[in-house]
């Protein structure tokens, strides 16, 4: 195969045309995507009209693909267990209510975060598959953590070097109301500490790594004081100079980095469908302090 780049935004995000999921993937192409994904750190591949086993086998390429360690709210397919059902349509096509235990959950998608931080060894990436795409809303926005790092004002700097943030998943309900994990849950996922500047162990970049809906705790501070610094850091982030926002088309897939980028979707009308199928990459590594 050969591929096509084209940036999509000058601070992250880029078109990879050339790219068929249904085939084999050789390794001078897996090579070129992989820099490119390094390069741009999210990646859109259109037209991608896969199934859930063939977005499993892409992903595979890259690394493990995770399964999902919460069962009680039904957000891991029952069909292919390394889905992740972003959607608010379940697996017998009925349309869910915001009301129900998995969509509240879901909910905190709209709010900063990078995916599987409460994990020991976090995340490496994601990729998201949109099936049915909303029209009222939905947009995926992606924000580039080398840059907002880089550019952090000296009083912020100062807070997060040589700190770490508590990770913790329970954290979600506390945030929007959904359940609380089971007792298992809690047991298999308990909250990790990771340092909030980062070096990535590819491109050996530094970059601010925070996650706003699992972030309850930092070192060396107060309950508030360490609320207010999350909140501080990620406000300084969601610049548009930072930040590329990806407007759906059906088909597309989106491969993000979770080391140096953290997203958010805006929100839609609850009553449009909207099925968007996730892979996550395992992490081969713990996050290495900058």
């Amino acid at each position: 195969m050969t591929i096509t780049v084209k940036p999509r935004h000058p601070a992250l995000g880029a078109e990879v045309r050339g790219i068929d999921m249904h085939q084999p993937v050789d390794a001078e192409t897996l090579k070129a995507v992989s820099d490119a994904w390094m390069k741009h750190l999210v990646l859109v591949f259109p037209e991608q009209h896969i199934t859930d086993r063939e977005h499993v086998t892409f992903t595979r390429h890259f690394g493990d693909v995770e399964i999902f360690h919460q069962t009680s709210l039904h957000l891991r397919s029952d069909r292919v267990a390394e889905i992740f059902l972003v959607s608010n349509v379940d697996e017998e096509g009925r349309l869910m209510r915001p009301s129900e235990p998995s969509q509240k959950q879901l909910s905190s998608s709209q709010q900063w975060h990078t995916d599987s931080s409460y994990r020991p060894l976090p995340s490496m990436g994601s990729l998201l598959h949109g099936i049915e795409i909303s029209r009222t809303g939905g947009i995926t926005q992606f924000i580039n953590m080398y840059m907002v790092y880089d550019d952090l004002p000296e009083s912020l700097r100062r807070d997060v070097e040589g700190r770490r943030a508590r990770h913790d998943f329970s954290m979600l309900h506390r945030v929007v109301g959904s359940p609380a994990p089971t007792p298992e849950e809690q047991a298999a996922m308990p909250p990790v500490w990771h340092p909030m500047v980062r070096r990535h162990p590819v491109t050996g970049r530094k970059s601010l790594y925070i996650s706003s809906i699992y972030n309850d705790a930092v070192e060396g501070m107060d309950e508030a004081a360490a609320c207010r610094l999350i909140a501080d850091l990620t406000a300084f982030a969601a610049q548009p100079k930072y930040m590329y926002r990806h407007e759906w088309e059906p088909d597309d897939v989106l491969m993000w980095d979770n080391r140096c980028t953290v997203h958010a979707v805006t929100p839609h009308d609850p009553n449009e469908r909207r099925v968007m199928h996730r892979t996550t990459i395992v992490g081969r590594e713990p996050v290495m302090a900058a």
